[in-house]
Order: C-alpha cells, then sequence, then structure tokens
C-alpha cells in the first residue's frame, strides 16, 4: 500500500497529488489487467483536480471490470480494507484544499504590500518582473490571522485558477485543440509568479544543451543523446522559441499546432536557409527543393543519420541514386526516367497496381498518382505518408477531421494511422476493413490473446499477419479486455458478440454496438457520444436485465 501513494508530497502548504501516478501504481500492485479506465486517465486534458473523483468511483467499483473480491490477491478481509482506505484518501484528496501556508511570524491581519516587501524585496527585482505585482502581493495573496497565527495562502484554490483570472485565453479547458501540457496543469511549472531573469517570467531559458540549462528539456531529450554517427540541427542551440510558439494551440491535424510551431514548414526553414544557397542546391543534386517540404526528408531536431535524415528513407534515396528516378531538371522543373509517376513507382512496386485495380471494395483515393499519399524519399512512417498517416486520410475524409478534434480519440484513428485499420490500396470488406468479423478487428489489438510480432533488426512489431508494422512502444497503453469464451466486458460475464434479444427483436451484438470506432466528447468512445453511465446501460437494460443466450 505505501508504494503505491509514495508520490504525494506536500510543499509550501500546497498538496501536490500524482493522481496519474498513484493509480498506476495502485493498479501495478492489484495486478488489475483491464486498464481502459487508467488509461482513458492518462489521455484526457483535464486537469487532475477533476480526475480524482473519477478515480474515486473507479475505486468503490463503478467502473470495475470485476470486483475485488474476484481477484483473488489478498485475504478476505484485505480487499476490504485496501478499497476503504484507498477511497477515504483520494475522498480527502478531492476535497477543496486550503492551499495556506503558515507564515514564520505573525502579522497583522491589516497587512499590506509595503509590508510585504520589507522581507520581499527580492520578488520586485530582476529582468522581468510580473505586471501585477504593480498592484501589490495582495493581488494574488491573502493574509489570514487566527490567534498568533498567520496564513498566507492564495486568492483562488489552485495557482492555475489565479492565473486564469488574467489570462483567460490560456484556459486548457476552453481551448479547442491540442495544448502544450504543462499549460495544463499550471503555469509554475514553466514561469516565475514574481520575477524572472528570463523573458516571459520563465524560470529557465528556452536554450542551452543541458537540463540544467534548457527549460525545456526538463521534459524533453531532444538533441540530448544524439548517436555517434547522427546529426544535430544548430537550430537548437539558438533556442526552442526559435521554431515554436509554445502556447500556440489550434487544429491537432495540422502540423504547425500539432507541434505549436510560429510556421509551418518549408517557410520556417527558410527563416535561417536560403533556398538559392549554391551549397544547399548541391546537396540536392541540383533537383528543385524550393517549394519542397523539408520535414518530410529531414528530422529537424536530431537524427542517427548525416544530414538530418528521416527515420524512414526510400531506399535509391537512401543509397543516393537519385538517377534510379530523376534526369536532369528542365526549366526548374522535375524530369522523372518515365513517362509518368505511377508507371515510375511500378518499375519496383508491380504488385501494388494490381491490388488496386482488382481489389473487390476499390478505394478511390487509391486511383490516382502515388504522390498524391506517399512521399518518393523519405519520411516519419515506413510508407512515407505525408504530411502523417492520419493527416493523409483527412485531406479527402474532411468530414471526420472534426473528430479529431474531440476529447477522446481512438489512437489508430487519430494517433497512429488510419491504414491500422483500414486497407489503403482497396480490399474485400466493407468500409476497407482489414478483417470482415469487426469484433476479430478489434481483439487483433485489444484481445487477451492478442500477440503483437517482433520485426527483426528494428524497433517495431507487426500485426495482421505482419501487414500492419507498428511501433514496439504503441502497446504500452493498449488496453486488453479480460475475456473469457467472448464474455468479460465491460463487467464480468457481459458478452460481447452473439444474438441477443433487444426489444423483442433479435439483434447481432459487437464491438459497434456500444462504441464508436474513431472519436468521443466522453470516455469510452460509446455510441453517439454518451457518458459512461447507467443511463448509457438502460438503453438496452431497460428493465434492470436484459434477456441473453445462455452460454454454452
Amino acid at each position: 500500500m505505501t508504494a503505491a501513494f509514495a508520490q504525494i508530497q506536500v510543499r509550501s502548504g500546497e498538496v501536490n497529488v500524482n493522481v496519474i501516478s498513484v493509480f498506476e501504481n495502485y493498479l501495478r500492485l492489484r495486478n488489475v489487467t483491464d486498464k481502459k479506465f487508467y488509461f482513458r486517465i492518462r489521455a484526457s486534458p483535464v486537469r487532475v483536480a477533476k480526475i480524482i473523483p473519477f478515480v474515486v468511483a473507479f475505486l468503490i467499483g463503478g467502473f470495475l471490470v470485476e470486483p475485488p473480491e474476484q481477484a483473488g490477491l489478498m485475504s478476505d478481509a484485505g480487499p476490504l480494507f485496501e478499497w476503504v482506505l484507498c477511497s477515504f484518501l483520494l475522498i480527502s484528496l478531492a476535497a477543496p484544499q486550503l492551499n495556506a501556508a503558515r507564515h514564520p511570524v505573525p502579522l497583522d491581519e491589516k497587512t499590506n504590500a509595503a509590508t510585504c516587501s520589507q522581507c520581499h524585496a527580492d520578488k520586485t527585482k530582476g529582468e522581468v518582473v510580473h505586471p501585477a505585482m504593480a498592484g501589490g502581493c495582495l493581488v494574488c495573496h491573502e493574509v489570514r490571522v487566527s490567534g498568533k497565527i498567520t496564513w498566507v495562502k492564495l486568492t483562488t484554490g489552485t495557482s492555475l485558477s489565479l492565473c486564469l483570472t488574467c489570462h483567460p485565453d490560456k484556459n486548457a479547458e476552453q481551448i479547442k485543440g491540442k495544448v502544450h501540457p504543462p499549460a495544463i496543469h499550471g503555469c509554475v511549472v514553466c514561469h516565475d509568479p514574481h520575477t524572472s531573469n528570463y523573458k516571459y517570467l520563465l524560470v529557465k531559458p528556452a536554450s542551452g544543451a543541458t537540463k540544467a540549462e534548457n527549460l525545456c528539456l526538463s521534459c524533453h531529450d531532444t538533441g540530448v543523446a544524439v548517436p555517434k554517427d547522427g546529426s544535430r540541427h544548430p537550430a537548437l542551440d539558438v533556442g526552442c522559441e526559435a521554431c515554436h510558439s509554445i502556447h500556440k494551440s489550434g487544429d491537432p491535424m495540422q502540423r504547425v499546432f500539432a507541434y505549436h510551431l510560429s510556421k509551418d514548414a518549408p517557410e520556417l526553414c527558410w527563416t535561417c536557409h536560403n533556398s538559392n544557397d549554391p551549397a544547399l542546391a548541391k546537396a540536392h543534386q541540383n533537383q528543385p527543393f524550393g517549394k519542397a517540404d523539408c520535414l518530410q526528408c529531414h528530422d529537424p531536431h536530431q537524427s542517427a543519420r548525416p544530414f538530418l535524415a528521416q527515420e524512414f528513407l526510400h531506399p535509391p534515396y537512401a543509397a543516393m541514386s537519385c538517377g534510379m528516378c530523376h534526369m536532369p531538371p528542365k526549366e526548374g522543373k522535375v524530369v522523372l526516367t518515365a513517362q509518368d509517376v505511377n508507371s515510375l513507382c511500378a518499375t519496383c512496386h508491380a504488385d501494388k497496381p494490381k491490388e488496386i485495380q482488382t481489389a473487390k471494395v476499390p478505394h478511390p483515393g487509391a486511383q490516382g498518382e502515388c504522390t498524391v499519399c506517399h512521399n518518393p524519399h523519405a519520411g516519419t512512417s515506413p510508407a512515407f505518408l505525408e504530411p502523417n498517416p492520419v493527416a493523409v486520410c483527412l485531406t479527402c475524409h474532411s468530414d471526420l477531421a472534426d473528430q479529431g478534434k474531440k476529447a477522446y480519440v481512438h489512437k489508430p484513428a487519430f494517433g497512429q494511422s488510419c491504414a491500422i485499420c483500414h486497407e489503403p490500396h482497396g480490399g474485400a470488406n466493407p468500409n476497407l476493413l482489414r478483417l470482415s468479423d469487426v469484433n476479430s478487428l478489434c481483439l487483433e489489438c485489444h484481445g487477451p490473446n492478442a500477440r503483437p510480432q517482433p520485426v527483426n533488426g528494428t524497433d517495431q512489431v507487426a500485426i495482421f499477419d505482419g501487414k500492419v508494422v507498428l511501433p514496439k512502444g504503441f502497446f504500452r497503453q493498449v488496453p486488453i479486455l479480460p475475456l473469457n469464451g467472448g464474455r468479460g466486458h465491460p463487467i464480468a460475464n457481459h458478452p460481447i458478440s452473439g444474438p441477443t434479444k433487444l426489444n423483442g427483436k433479435t439483434v447481432q451484438m459487437n464491438c459497434l454496438s456500444c462504441h464508436q470506432p474513431h472519436a468521443s466528447s466522453n470516455p469510452g468512445l460509446l455510441v453517439n457520444d454518451q457518458e459512461p453511465s447507467m443511463a448509457f446501460c438502460n438503453m438496452c437494460h431497460t428493465q434492470g436485465m436484459l434477456a441473453l443466450p445462455k452460454k454454452d
């Protein structure tokens, strides 16, 4: 039990609880197999303070896949004691905190800013001083006197809520799109609330090569450990803000917002580089590159290869054998060695035209040129999809783009690649799904027998008989359902497939009976964006129990 709550700390009179770590340790302690609720919390953009009550709800059994007595890990009295202790602790943490610190000396309850400055003069000096300091300390702080004891607290419950009283535009709960994670939990992670020697009141500069120097490296490790034969972008030494605007938020499907860029490539790159530079032209074998997307071929931070080359390279490009595909340019335009793009690609990939042309369910997007979806040189994914394996599909499937802005998204749909579930060149099943049976498709990742196979010589794994390749770390946050004989989700013995009587009719149940596959405004990805509650269950269980076929 002690290990589960080792991350609770008290500092400056403020309870600082890493609830996510607490809950993760608790799951390890209990050996809980269904972590879907934990991962829903971990991906949530809301504040930790709002998560606590939901953790409590989980602990008291509202979201459990199986009751604690079925775990079989402790004595009969153990689970009950642990349950009560966990619930009491987290409920107490969910209560409003006074957020007060005892002042070292007694103060008069009418203390003003002038009195404060007698001891805290350093709070008003520095290269950059918070404008709120001009209004005095009591703009943000309160003095409370109880007998001979003086307490000093913020005028709001948390430092974040205090900052938002003047900076409401930084409220992550009101911003649609990707928000820099530290800005979700608290401004003082990066900013000093009083004074600083660095602009924007940063606690450290956003430049430097080590964690001790660079504020950004407190969380990121970009450029810190470059392989011996690799390369590092010199712009890192200028500072992260040379390319990034940290509070820039918007549609996460647009790279400029997903990575908080001041502007997108190639315009961003031309801030320092010159497309007319003869040395740069020679490095690109004098092929036209001024309007190319630099980030398709180059990693903007560091690489294990020379010239900041991306992780995945098209073999002719990796071998610098440009002549396999290119003739010398003519009038500033690319000239290919074949009549057209598709004919050129087919010289090596002859199987793809046949796959596209003979598909039972054709993909209209695959009927055009290969380079509409694939970069011919390099990329961040094995298929060189541009700008990335998700946005490439949303170029045509714009009706799905808004779903990516919802609070809870299915990682394959908006975090990894649409091609995990769908055949990109055409297939045999409706909606281009890789398997005809919906449940088999979902259980390829979420089933108890899911076994991603390592790909030799890489840090990747394969599913669907090797047709889909994914980063090994992808499955670290994939919830595995504790199914037995097709039952066990969302509670023990609940079926996930088969015929079911609903309102007097027999219907076939599958994963899509309860879940929508792409995104939702609420946890669980439940149909019609509904909340995970008894109201949702009552859609089927109107009489408290739904007639289900008996288990064989």
